[in-house]
């Protein structure tokens, strides 16, 4: 991937788990009604009074309108299914933005096209002659994701019954520049020219084109925006609107918000945001000026003839720093000097580390420069594969045949494949010459195979495996089960990627069941196969091996602190706080044990500092720091001039895997947007938009001027408890180093942290302990967002639903939105203080309904 080759599969994976990241499909249009209700809405993970539809996959918002007393909220649907796929736009009506009514299916796919996301407008001058000036048609500017060759283009589609039936334009597409990267129109009505503005992505490129029209039907370009700020993924779901700053509406600045996937602030997808002006025709971002790295001592800059007293294993790294980039590789920016480490020696093949002498730590934070590849470091794995665990193997797929197990389907063939496949990315990590691999065909074919019975009479059932990430479960799944009396009991599939990995089974539960394995590939879109070899059983766990490209922090032999990454030949910089190992020994490993497309890590110029270093993402303003905000919108035309935006509650990272049923996918609280300077600086501010209120109980639980000091406890009592709660919270600072609120606490530890660390002034999130987090390596951790203190106080919103907290700090310029799944007995409230105490000056904890009460 590094080197500019793009492999067939991999330009389908490209199709499938990107371009598809704001997208829906295309419909025949006449109304289709919404399958019988049979959910009963109190689903283990069912949000409260966060929009889901009854059944099946939703992603991006979409045509966000205001029209005859009706908030309209469209989507991104796949009717057939729980994953993505099929897309087509869903519907919902509100008259507050809070209590939804899931409306008939809008605008669905067919056999020519998919509709991938755009917006809706209310064509009130009748400047296509859709409809009439007395009944305006309200009309619908979306993407066409052709099926044949993947070309993406502007169409348009009208309805003129309140968007309850649509009929599709038949001079589409209305915009075609020949791209498969051209997505996402935003238009609105430009009132100083008297025409359309459509803001519309060109997301591989990171930019944005502005267009103008008179009628919806014929657009002239205007300018471009980008690359600026974050680019380490694609850019989607643009949007543009003014908004008077600090209330004043002689002083009014334009917001640019831009969709990143991947590549966000807390990693995966994120709305990022510019403030700047428009003219009608150009958008400028507000200049934000240079930025200088903290000052510090450099304790290796790479510009030596070798690597000094730091030691090599493997080849990846070679006998010196490299002068920038390797044979096939792209172009190398972004480090200093002339030198940097840069492990792409014979390709993405070759594997390695690089390893610091030992060193104390006498510095509070490790800056340092790091690009390549983002296969971030995974606890619990191995540098080497060693030997197999003793046991019995039930398969090894060594014979040429699959011997006594049964296949249905086309998927597996006849007999077990000798490696790769034809038009497959390298496959690797199996034991010998054989393995499973439905890849028979390329991903569009199907089936099962299925051992004989056997007993289970060890520990534990080890495998390697590989291929798509479609768990067992989901409508479509690429997985590996374990079958006791019929029933999958266990599960386990791939993580998208060709390289067969470890994975293992605790059976002792089962021991002397009889068993079946069952291998079941019923995906067909991208990644949609799965890679097997060498089931066993043992009485010894298999460990993974690594394959990460990392830069770790190693203290007392376990590795402490880690980053990757982001899929870039361009370095940026990253920080390790180390005071928590002040006077320890410790080193830094540059590791690179990935031989798959990035499989490959640079670095440079590690510094010992008293400040931390920011990278471009960290300097980068965006609209909610959590893990859970994408596809950020707004609506146009809500009352009074206001603004009101919401985002896919998720993240590309693990959006297929999220343990939810019959439904996936939820939106956020719909949130009020305005400007406020902070700290001198212009940012975009938000709130819960206020008629959540309407869903509170009467009778809230209080609490005020609490003291902690150095423990947690219980807030209030039960009347606090809860799985759907509205908090607001006072507290002022004295001298502890952390604290918050702990909420959905529970047996087990079960427990999401919501806390202000005083020493970097962070508002976080804490979901490593919330609950079922095991669907995705990526999912549990800390998320953080930078929050100053306001006379000597914090101030925090949280909106707890059945699967979410949503966390405003401040004046709302401090947004945490994480998605969580803790067991339903997980209810309970706690104040905590760490390394010091504080004091709560007050908190008002309300329960809320179902927006469907």
């Amino acid at each position: 991937m590094s080197s500019g080759r793009v492999s067939r599969h991999a330009r389908i994976r490209m199709i499938a788990a990107v371009a598809t990241v704001c997208a829906l499909s295309a419909t025949p249009l006449a109304p289709q009604a919404v399958a019988a209700d049979t959910s009963s809405h109190s689903e283990t993970y069912r949000p409260q009074f966060h929009f889901t539809p009854d059944k099946n996959w939703m992603n991006d918002p979409n045509g966000l309108v205001y029209f005859k007393g009706e908030y309209h909220l469209f989507y991104q649907y796949n009717p057939g299914g729980n994953s993505w796929g099929d897309m087509s736009w869903g519907h919902a009506v509100s008259k507050d933005l809070v209590h939804w009514k899931e409306l008939p299916l809008a605008l669905s796919h067919d056999d020519n096209e998919m509709v991938f996301s755009g917006s809706a407008v209310v064509d009130r001058d009748n400047t296509t002659g859709f409809g009439t000036k007395k009944n305006p048609a309200m009309v619908a500017i979306y993407t066409s994701a052709y099926k044949n060759g993947g070309k993406q283009a502007q169409s348009l589609a009208y309805s003129t019954d309140r968007g309850r039936t649509w009929t599709k334009y038949q001079g589409n597409p209305v915009i075609d520049i020949g791209s498969k990267d051209f997505r996402d129109p935003k238009v609105q009505w430009y009132a100083p020219t008297k025409s359309w503005l459509m803001t519309v992505s060109m997301s591989a490129e990171h930019k944005v084109r502005f267009y103008s029209s008179k009628n919806l039907k014929d657009w002239k370009l205007q300018s471009e925006f980008g690359p600026a700020g974050a680019t380490g993924g694609v850019w989607e779901c643009p949007d543009l609107f003014p908004l008077a700053v600090d209330g004043d509406k002689k002083k009014i600045k334009w917001v640019l918000v831009v969709n990143i996937n991947p590549g966000g602030i807390a990693g995966g997808s994120a709305a990022q945001y510019f403030v700047g002006d428009f003219d009608g025709k150009k958008f400028t971002a507000d200049d934000k000026g240079t930025y200088t790295p903290p000052t510090g001592m450099v304790m290796q800059d790479f510009e030596g003839s070798d690597f000094g007293t730091w030691t090599t294993t493997g080849t990846a790294f070679g006998q010196a720093p490299a002068a920038g980039a390797m044979a096939g590789q792209g172009t190398v920016d972004g480090f200093d000097g002339k030198g940097l480490a840069n492990s792409f020696h014979s390709g993405d093949a070759t594997t390695g580390t690089l390893t610091s002498p030992s060193f104390t730590v006498d510095s509070k934070y490790l800056n340092f420069k790091v690009g390549g590849g983002r296969h971030p470091h995974v606890d619990g794995t191995v540098m080497e594969q060693g030997d197999p665990p003793a046991g019995t193997v039930l398969a090894d797929f060594e014979g040429g045949t699959y011997g006594d197990w049964t296949t249905t389907g086309d998927a597996f063939g006849t007999a077990p494949a000798t490696g790769t496949l034809n038009n497959q990315q390298e496959v690797s990590g199996f034991l010998g010459d054989g393995l499973v691999n439905s890849y028979l065909d390329g991903d569009t074919t199907t089936g099962t195979l299925t051992s004989p019975e056997f007993t289970i009479d060890k520990n534990y059932v080890n495998f390697l495996v590989g291929g798509g990430n479609h768990p067992a479960g989901s409508d479509n799944p690429t997985a590996i089960e374990l079958l006791v009396d019929g029933k999958a009991v266990r599960s386990a599939t791939g993580s998208d990627g060709e390289a067969l990995n470890w994975a293992s089974w605790d059976v002792k539960d089962l021991a002397g069941k009889k068993a079946q394995i069952k291998i079941v590939d019923d995906n067909r879109g991208g990644w949609g196969h799965l890679n097997v070899d060498h089931i066993m059983l043992s009485d010894t766990q298999a460990q993974p091996v690594s394959q990460e490209t990392s830069v770790n922090l190693i203290v007392d032999g376990k590795v402490v602190q880690s980053a990757t990454g982001s899929n870039s030949e361009t370095l940026d910089w990253a920080s390790f706080d180390m005071r928590s190992y002040a006077g320890k020994q410790a080193q830094i490993q540059i590791v690179d044990m990935n031989t798959a497309g990035w499989g490959h890590l640079l670095a440079d110029r590690f510094t010992a500092a008293d400040t931390a270093a920011k990278s471009v993402v960290q300097r980068a303003d965006w609209a909610d720091y959590g893990k859970d905000y994408y596809a950020a919108v707004s609506w146009e035309g809500a009352p009074n001039g206001k603004r009101y935006m919401i985002g896919w509650m998720n993240n590309w990272d693990y959006g297929g895997a999220v343990p939810t049923t019959p439904w996936r996918g939820a939106q956020s609280i719909p949130r009020e947007m305005t400007l406020r300077t902070v700290d001198g600086r212009v940012r975009l501010t938000s709130r819960p938009v206020d008629s959540v209120t309407s869903l509170r109980h009467k009778r809230p639980a209080t609490a005020a001027g609490v003291t902690v000091k150095n423990t947690s406890k219980t807030l209030i009592g039960p009347a606090a408890q809860g799985k759907a709660l509205d908090i607001e919270a006072t507290f002022s600072l004295k001298d502890a180093a952390r604290f918050g609120l702990k909420v959905r606490t529970g047996a087990g530890g079960e427990e999401t942290v919501i806390g202000y660390d005083t020493t970097t002034q962070e508002l976080y999130v804490d979901r490593t302990h919330s609950g079922a987090v095991d669907f995705n390596s990526t999912f549990p951790g800390v998320q953080t967002a930078p929050l100053k203190a306001k006379n000597g106080k914090v101030k925090l919103r949280i909106l707890v639903d059945w699967s979410s907290v949503e966390v405003f700090g401040g004046s709302g310029e401090a947004v945490i939105t994480d998605q969580i799944f803790p067991d339903p007995a997980s209810q309970g409230v706690q104040i905590f203080a760490e390394n010091g105490s504080v004091k709560l000056d007050q908190a008002v904890v309300r329960h809320l309904d179902s927006y469907r009460d």
